[in-house]
């Protein structure tokens, strides 16, 4: 972590100037009261990559939740006529389409175990996990460079 300390002094102008450490040591008795200000140059980078996994984590949950709803509504036997049922069961098929086939699936009196649903949930989750990953090695900042910025404010 790399620090910078800088002390600005106002001179009887009323302009201020950076002086270095020395002179600050040396103007110490004078000094009526000093401010410092940390800041972080990396910050920003790290909460834009912190909001890009956020959105991909928003994403495949919404998926997952699709998935899971589906599953429990097929397990419970749920009327495919009814809107609701429809619209999940529509909305979900894109994403069980590649897995449809894998295993059997069992039914007793309408209701459906589909194992082919877990297996998409399963599969979404370590494709969920690999790229926040991925974003995180190629875009995240671990650099964490802190910079100080000391003010010192002469009595007069």
């Amino acid at each position: 972590m790399e620090e910078r300390r800088e002390v600005v002094e106002t001179g009887p102008d009323g302009e201020r100037r950076v002086v270095s450490q020395e002179t600050a040591a040396r103007v110490g008795p004078e000094v009526d009261h000093e401010r410092v200000v940390t800041y972080d140059p990396y910050a920003g980078r790290r909460q834009t990559v912190a909001r890009l996994v956020q959105a991909c984590w928003l994403v495949f949950g919404i998926i997952e939740g699709l998935l899971a709803i589906r599953f429990v509504l097929l397990f419970l036997g749920a009327n495919r006529a009814n809107d609701f049922a429809q619209l999940i069961l529509g909305a979900s098929s894109p994403f069980v389409a590649p897995f449809v086939g894998l295993f059997g699936t069992p039914a007793a009196g309408g209701s459906v175990f589909e194992l082919n649903t877990l297996v998409a949930m399963l599969v979404y989750l370590l494709l969920a996990w690999v790229i926040v990953r991925i974003i995180w090695l190629l875009a995240g900042e671990t650099r964490s460079g802190v910079h100080t910025h000391a003010e010192r404010i002469e009595s007069r």
